[in-house]
């Protein structure tokens, strides 16, 4: 067992230099979340809306600037998220078949690139936080990340699962800039008057969005909002681990197979399957 933490350490170490060699993503974190979030509050108008509060079936009215600036948080969160883990996995994927293949356990690997995405959707969520917190104040800080959180959560783990089955990194960026716009575009009542639809109830960040809506006007904490969230986070988290798994999965040559001059046990030689 203490080898097994021991290599769990080294795992994580390697994953977070990993995460911290990405300095476009980086850049990103710090620049681009401040500026989108005060653009919105600054230059949107402040219009009342009306947002469906789902969780705990009410209509709350929000000036139409600070709604824009709470789902363009999250979008910027989980594009930055996505792209971040989308890179580390897709760059690391030959390290890391090579060290399965040498015998390093695939759980302290999976744990590690777990532990990394927490790390990082709690860093990035309570940054956002205190940046809107700047411009203005929600009723609940904590509830407020805890929705941030669980939309950079869930759009970590689908660029993991992104990596997995493609190799262009303009690609993973396409389709995770796409799919978070439809995601979170659909949710804004600015945009979109149907946004109370029940429809978009099944999109991955509805749970992230009516938590952090509601902790900014209201002092009910939206428990099923926040549990659909987590939902759909450990739900991706867990398709990402398997894809990860797969993608590192190593296959016995038979004996037949194995070159002449090479002695080993029986069953003893590994290779790696390609993806």
């Amino acid at each position: 067992m203490n080898r097994w933490w021991s290599r769990l350490r080294t795992a994580l170490r390697f994953a977070l230099v990993e995460q911290a060699r990405n300095r476009l993503a980086l850049l990103i974190v710090l620049l681009f979340v401040p500026l989108w979030t005060t653009l919105a509050f600054e230059v949107v108008a402040r219009t009342p809306l009306r947002f469906y509060v789902r969780s705990v079936d009410r209509r709350l009215v929000m000036d139409a600037n600070v709604l824009t600036q709470i789902t363009g948080a999250l979008q910027a969160l989980t594009l930055v998220i996505a792209f971040m883990m989308f890179i580390a996995t897709a760059r690391s994927a030959v390290f890391d078949r090579r060290l399965v293949q040498a015998g390093y356990p695939r759980s302290c690997l999976a744990a590690a690139k777990c532990a990394t995405l927490v790390l990082v959707a709690v860093v990035v969520a309570v940054y956002a936080t205190a940046w809107t917190h700047l411009l203005w104040h929600p009723a609940q800080p904590m509830v407020f990340a805890a929705g941030m959180f669980t939309g950079a959560l869930t759009y970590g783990a689908f660029g993991i699962v992104l990596a997995a089955v493609l190799r262009s990194e303009l690609a993973g960026m396409f389709l995770a800039i796409m799919t978070s716009s439809i995601d979170l575009l659909l949710q804004n009542p600015m945009i979109n008057p149907n946004a109370d639809s029940p429809v978009v109830r099944y999109l991955p960040a509805h749970g992230a969005v009516q938590a952090s809506v509601a902790a900014g006007g209201l002092h009910t904490v939206p428990w099923d909002s926040l549990l659909l969230g987590a939902g759909w986070a450990l739900g991706m988290a867990a398709l990402g681990m398997t894809t990860f798994a797969v993608r590192t999965r190593t296959q016995r040559l038979p004996a037949a197979q194995a070159p002449p001059d090479q002695h080993t046990s029986r069953g003893a030689t590994a290779s790696v399957q390609a993806p």
